[in-house]
């Protein structure tokens, strides 16, 4: 659709000689086909073709809402006019992680004088910006913004404090400790907040929590329906939270129905907090919670907390049992049925009676999972990852034929271990994916398929008896899909060095390798794929049935599979590619991983890839290659690779590709840099927070927030 406009004159001449005119379907019909076209090609080149379309492009179904979020071709000239034209008929308008954009270009929203709801995190914006453009938006309701170093709230006029005390909806990215716009919002009813500020400064003094000078007043949370934060690690977000937990402490919302809180590691309970909850406790019903670990494990909140219909719980990282679990937030079973999203990532115990004597890696208790399938019938969102789920040899009690009575799972991840059949882990004796191959063998042939191109030539196969073969065949509809080694972890977490040495694979996981691979290509309508630390991978024949039946697979990540010290399944891989044409998200985290010329020119026919990253200790690559691939894939916007090559290689590719192309892709961002290098983190640190935190860095993504949290 994005050449649609430059072919309607010819191919209604040639259509008409076939008897189908594309201008005689109703206007219904072209309305549907134009929503597919980014609202920068409707209102500045498409409507321009002839009468028809220059109606039908300015039509309110299509400027109501305009989404240039991922329109990663648009400029400031492009947005100038847009607003220019159709300004006064946008009522919402997403302009989230538009990074590349100046903050001139936020002059220009002025025009939207009915704008309702507004997103500009990821967007440069000054108070004085933000102040003069919220004087003028007198109707928003909705706002999502950015809190940079250096914004003061006293800079903002009396008319955009009016304007703030109208928005009922605001989430709020915070990089320096602030209150940012939050005592300004005295009608909040939803408030989310990111807190990404950083410990220490570039110049490397520690950062402290406490809010700069005047910042002293205090939220309204009276409103308050809905409060969400998530956290990045360091102790400066905790620090910055408690003070915007410090008045709820004082008087919890009466209407108060979603309390989640999202903190990696370590966030203890304070008595602040304990009579927060304490409070939440005797007043509140609640549909959706999330609370740090620190406050659930030990405690009997969950038997005092009361919950109305509740649609999202997020357990992750608890020491929950599966007892506990049953008795004090299923209900024994009753009232779940409401219940969308439901997140166990890292609840090691959540499937057993207790967990006082149990050790991780015993077997599950499938009598527990069973009453959650039942209770929960109409989950869509399930995440197991991060955890020892092994089943025992009962006959149906296998955790993926019990997982299959979720007929309207949409996202799933679990635990490698998980997914094996119990007498293929037993009889199958376990592989050594840790270690380096020997150095004389067998020599293969470059360009020749070292793995069966059909599956019915492997032998001794038997995937379509396994129950992992069976769950892949009732989750129809699913659309993402994450199988992550519960030992897994990747060479580059954030605000760290990074890891050097990974951890063995579960023993139970030993035999998951290229079968259950192949079964994942039973899923038609899969989107998006992870699949992490599979040690049994011989040849990534598998890879090869996904990419010829998921056609519409958009994000791909893979990571160590197979040996650790070879590729094995790069053939599988490359041939992989050539089918993937709707691939847009592309993740490779793999020891020696060689970016040569041969995997450029498979990846050359993902025609639609937009973002590439490659991370690989002690990996290669091959400049004129990536070159030549950033030349033939004209939408690709981010190059991000953390190999093994030294500082000058890296940094002279980086110069290259941006020398080469930054002018005509105005979004590029490229970060090529030796993976075990000590600044690492400083490069991080100027990553656009899109790219880092949707494909970057590694994590499970199922179930992670609330669905439809923000628009």
């Amino acid at each position: 659709f994005f050449l649609f406009h430059q072919d309607v004159v010819s191919e209604e001449s040639e259509e008409e000689s076939n008897g189908v005119n594309l201008m005689e379907f109703s206007d219904e019909i072209l309305l549907h086909i134009l929503s597919y076209v980014p609202c920068t090609d409707l209102v500045l080149n498409v409507r321009r073709t002839c009468r028809k379309l220059a109606t039908l492009c300015l039509d309110k179904s299509l400027t109501h809402t305009v989404l240039l979020q991922k329109d990663y071709k648009v400029n400031k000239d492009k947005v100038k006019q847009l607003m220019r034209d159709i300004g006064k008929e946008i009522y919402q308008l997403n302009m989230a992680g538009c990074y590349w954009l100046p903050s001139s270009t936020i002059d220009h929203v002025t025009r939207c004088k009915n704008l309702v709801k507004l997103n500009l995190s990821g967007c440069h914006v000054t108070s004085l910006r933000l102040s003069k453009m919220l004087s003028t938006l007198q109707h928003l309701r909705s706002l999502a913004i950015d809190v940079n170093p250096g914004f003061d709230a006293s800079q903002l006029s009396s008319e955009c404090k009016a304007t703030l005390s109208r928005v009922s909806e605001l989430k709020q990215t915070l990089y320096t400790p602030s209150y940012g716009v939050v005592p300004c919002c005295t009608s909040l009813e939803k408030l989310l907040l990111y807190f990404e500020i950083l410990d220490r400064s570039r110049e490397g003094f520690m950062l402290s929590g406490q809010l700069m000078v005047g910042e002293s007043n205090v939220p309204h949370y009276q409103n308050l329906r809905i409060f969400y934060a998530r956290l990045a690690p360091g102790y400066v977000n905790q620090e910055v939270v408690r003070l915007y937990l410090a008045v709820l402490s004082d008087r919890t919302p009466e209407n108060l129905h979603a309390f989640l809180i999202s903190a990696p590691g370590s966030f203890a309970e304070t008595g602040a907090t304990k009579n927060l909850l304490d409070s939440m406790a005797r007043n509140v019903r609640l549909d959706a919670l999330q609370l740090p670990k620190a406050w659930i494990n030990g405690s009997g909140l969950l038997q005092h907390l009361k919950f109305n219909n509740p649609f999202y719980f997020s357990f992750s990282r608890c020491t929950l049992s599966g007892g506990h679990l049953i008795q004090r937030v299923i209900n024994g079973g009753k009232d779940l049925k409401s219940l969308t999203s439901l997140n166990l990532s890292g609840c090691v115990h959540c499937l057993a009676p207790e967990s006082l004597f149990r050790k991780a890696e015993d077997d599950i208790d499938s009598s527990i999972l069973e009453s959650l399938v039942v209770s929960c019938c109409n989950l869509r969102h399930l995440n197991l990852s991060a955890a020892h789920h092994h089943s025992s040899e009962s006959i149906g009690n296998h955790l993926c034929q019990l997982l299959s009575r979720l007929k309207h799972l949409l996202s799933l991840a679990l635990p490698v271990c998980s997914i094996t059949d119990v007498a293929a882990s037993v009889e199958k004796p376990p592989t050594t994916p840790n270690l380096v191959p020997q150095a004389l063998g067998r020599k293969v042939r470059i360009g020749i398929q070292t793995y069966p191109r059909n599956l019915g030539d492997q032998t001794n196969q038997k995937i379509e008896s396994s129950v992992f073969w069976a769950l892949m065949g009732s989750l129809r509809f699913l659309e993402t899909l994450e199988i992550i080694g519960s030992s897994f972890s990747s060479a580059m977490p954030r605000n760290e060095p990074a890891i050097r040495n990974s951890l063995p694979p579960c023993v139970r996981a030993q035999s998951v390798g290229d079968s259950e691979v192949a079964a994942i290509s039973q899923l038609t309508y899969l989107q998006s794929l992870t699949l992490a630390q599979l040690p049994n991978i011989l040849t990534g024949s598998g890879l090869v049935s996904i990419g010829l039946q998921c056609q519409h697979l958009r994000t791909l990540s893979l990571a160590n599979l197979g040996m650790m010290g070879k590729v094995v399944y790069m053939s599988a891989l490359m041939d992989m590619l050539k089918h993937c044409k709707c691939l847009r998200d592309l993740r490779l985290e793999q020891p020696y991983f060689c970016a040569g010329a041969q995997f450029f020119q498979a990846l050359s026919q993902c025609s639609s890839l937009q973002r590439l990253c490659i991370v690989s200790r002690s990996g290669t690559l091959q400049s004129d290659a990536v070159m030549s691939f950033m030349a033939s894939c004209l939408e690709v916007i981010m190059c991000h690779m953390f190999m093994g090559e030294s500082l000058t290689v890296c940094k002279n590719l980086q110069q290259s590709i941006v020398r080469s192309f930054q002018a005509e892709r105005p979004a590029l961002n490229v970060v090529i840099f030796p993976l075990l290098h000590e600044d690492l983190t400083e490069v991080i640190r100027d990553v656009p927070m899109r790219h880092l935190d949707e494909i970057t860095l590694f994590k499970s993504r199922v179930a992670e927030e609330p669905p439809n949290l923000w628009w």
